[in-house]
């Protein structure tokens, strides 16, 4: 306790920083703001002077009044404010965060006229300053005015701040804007025309003094980060309009000015407009996307590519143009009912696309008020002029007939039919069972045929199994019978040659036997002419009688006849022998004369003439060379044939002998 007492001196300082601004606030009226306050004033009482109250419905104080001061206090130390007089309020800076922006409200200001909803914009520091916007008419209300992002020192006594988000629009997105404030629309038209200077909708007040309308918009906005009112304005995102491949976008405006038609005189079945007014455009989109006031605009897509369209219960395109197209039924003229399936391809020429929209509305509604009816009704027509049987026969010719006929209707509609096609054909049930039946017997007999062929192709094909199985015999005879082909024709060939050679050695032989004979002829002509002579020198030298006898003795020796015995006996006159002298000496002498006398022709050696001899003898004829002397004449005997040296000889001693005879 005692050390507790020890330290009273500390109690009266400690009471001088804890009261200090109690005797400062109190005794000199000092307020205290901090770095990041404001403080707002409000005057309790004035004790003298005019302006003791407020005017009749002011809430904030510009020239003294009691009530809340339009002037803020700053951050710092302000003296005079004494506390039976003066309430200070301290209040934290409004700080309006990054991506938000603050939406104003004043409760003080003069009345809006009739028909604003927002107060318009004045002079004040960004509501910094309530004086400034007080003493330059601001108005009491929502405020056009927005209040981007940062931090402001505002008098909340007069001014509430509500942050909003920022706008943001993304890619590919379209921002459609309808504006609270602004000119009434005129009467019939939907949307405001598009002014400039709002800096798109973010300064409000410019949209105002610019004559912008209340209501809808046509400016759209686009993809960015924008600082809207949201008082002032709604925005709605949307996609933008896409516009595929193979597609045109005919745009339908529903505002803009009225313009005269662009079709001429003779399209009636719609307007067409330039690109702005309000109808339909004469100039489609593109393929691409576009920034289209979908409430304002509509873009109908028209494919312009092949359209198929099917006429079938369980079938539909993607583009779901068909969907509400059927199977069409018909009935023959023999009273038969048939389903019939169709599919129909159809093309839009780009140009011609705003001529279908401003005709019909939507291609839909072509398929539905055109295609159907006419497609439908010509295959009932086509139909009832034919029986059943041969409208399923005909498919082709009437596929080829549909096509023409639609063709030419479809072209009165700016349309053009590329093809028809015929799909399935169901006739009724009593008929197909009468078809079918038929077409079973005709199938039938085929497999009939069929097997029939197949049982003569096994056949056939086990006589090539078996002719197959003896293919080598065959062959190896074949083999055999064309060696012994090739063996007669070169036997043939070699006869033939052997003919040849023997033909040329034949005429060879002949023209040397010719050539020898020649010689042999001109040899015995010699050797006749030389024995002539001999003979005639013989005649000459005896008398006739002696020679002939000569020659008589001569041929019968020649002859080889023995005509003398060898013992020559004779016999007396009376019958019994007698062997004389002088008989046996002209026996003898008659044997002598009478004996066969030696040939004198001798036959020549043989003597081979070879291949050289036969040449130089053929070659000595052809040339016209004499003949050789010695040839021998094949024609000729072989005796017969004199050799010179021979006769010679014999004459020689035919001559001694002669000699010798007479002497005897």
């Amino acid at each position: 306790m005692d050390a507790i007492l020890g330290y009273w001196w500390i109690i009266p300082i400690v009471a001088t920083l804890v009261g200090y601004k109690l005797v400062l606030r109190f005794f000199f009226g000092a307020v205290i703001i901090a770095e990041d306050e404001i403080g707002i004033v409000n005057k309790k009482f004035v004790l003298w002077g005019a302006n003791r109250t407020l005017p009749d419905g002011a809430i904030i104080a510009l020239e003294g009044e009691a009530g809340y001061q339009a002037d803020t206090l700053a951050p710092g130390l302000h003296w005079g404010l004494f506390p039976w007089q003066y309430e200070v309020e301290r209040v934290k800076f409004i700080t309006i965060e990054r991506g938000k922006i603050g939406v104003v409200e004043s409760r003080d200001g003069i009345p809006l006229s009739d028909g604003r909803v927002l107060a318009k914009r004045v002079g004040c520091d960004s509501f910094q300053s309530a004086r400034m916007f007080l003493e330059n008419q601001g108005e009491r209300g929502p405020q056009i005015t927005i209040i981007p992002p940062g931090t402001y020192r505002i008098n909340t006594r007069i001014f509430s701040v509500n942050m909003e988000n920022m706008l943001e629009i993304a890619d590919g997105m379209v921002g459609i804007v309808t504006t609270k404030e602004g000119q009434q629309l005129p009467a019939g038209d939907i949307a405001g025309k598009a002014v400039g200077g709002h800096n798109s909708f973010q300064d409000g007040q410019s949209f105002v003094t610019s004559g912008g309308y209340k209501g809808m918009q046509e400016q759209v906005i686009l993809a960015g980060r924008y600082y809207i009112n949201p008082r002032f304005a709604t925005v709605e995102v949307r996609d933008m309009t896409s516009v595929p491949i193979a597609h045109a976008g005919v745009v339908v405006a529903f505002v803009g000015e009225a313009a005269e038609d662009t079709t001429g005189a003779n399209f009636k079945h719609g307007n067409q407009v330039p690109k702005g007014c309000k109808g339909v455009w004469n100039e489609p989109y593109d393929p691409g996307k576009y920034p289209v006031n979908s409430f304002t605009h509509t873009v109908e897509l028209v494919p312009t590519a092949n359209i198929v369209l099917n006429w079938a219960d369980a079938k539909t395109e993607a583009h779901n143009l068909d969907a509400n197209l059927s199977t069409i039924t018909v009935r023959s003229s023999d009273g038969f009912t048939l389903n019939l399936d169709v599919a129909q391809i159809i093309h839009i020429p780009r140009n011609d696309a705003p001529k279908v929209i401003s005709r019909f509305g939507t291609v839909a509604n072509m398929v539905t008020q055109v295609l159907e009816p006419i497609i439908g009704n010509y295959f009932r027509n086509a139909a009832q002029s034919s029986d059943a049987i041969d409208f399923l026969k005909d498919r082709e010719k009437r596929q080829s007939e549909a096509k023409a006929a639609i063709q030419a209707a479809l072209q009165e509609y700016d349309v053009q039919a590329v093809d028809t096609l015929i799909g399935d054909i169901v006739p009724p049930a009593e008929l197909m069972k009468t078809l079918t039946n038929r077409k079973i017997a005709e199938q039938e007999e085929i497999t009939y045929g069929t097997q029939k062929k197949a049982e003569d192709a096994r056949m056939t094909f086990e006589q090539s199994k078996a002719m197959a199985a003896t293919q080598a015999n065959v062959v190896a005879s074949e083999r055999k019978v064309t060696i012994a082909d090739f063996d007669a024709q070169a036997a043939v060939k070699q006869a033939d040659g052997v003919a040849k050679s023997k033909k040329i050695n034949a005429e060879a032989d002949a023209e040397v036997i010719k050539v020898v004979g020649n010689a042999t002829a001109e040899r015995t002509k010699a050797i006749g002419t030389a024995e002539a002579e001999v003979i005639e020198r013989k005649i000459q030298s005896m008398e006739s009688g002696n020679f002939a006898m000569i020659e008589v003795a001569k041929a019968l020796g020649a002859s080889g006849q023995k005509w003398v015995p060898e013992i020559v006996m004779h016999g007396g006159a009376d019958g019994k022998s007698s062997n004389s002298i002088a008989d046996v000496l002209m026996a003898n002498l008659i044997k002598d004369n009478l004996a066969p006398a030696k040939p004198l022709v001798k036959k020549p050696k043989e003597e081979k003439l070879n291949e050289a001899d036969l040449a130089e003898d053929k070659t000595a004829v052809k040339d016209g060379e004499d003949k050789p002397a010695d040839v021998v004449n094949p024609e000729l005997p072989t005796d017969a044939i004199l050799h010179p040296t021979t006769t010679l000889e014999l004459e020689e001693k035919s001559v001694d002998d002669e000699q010798h005879d007479e002497e005897k």
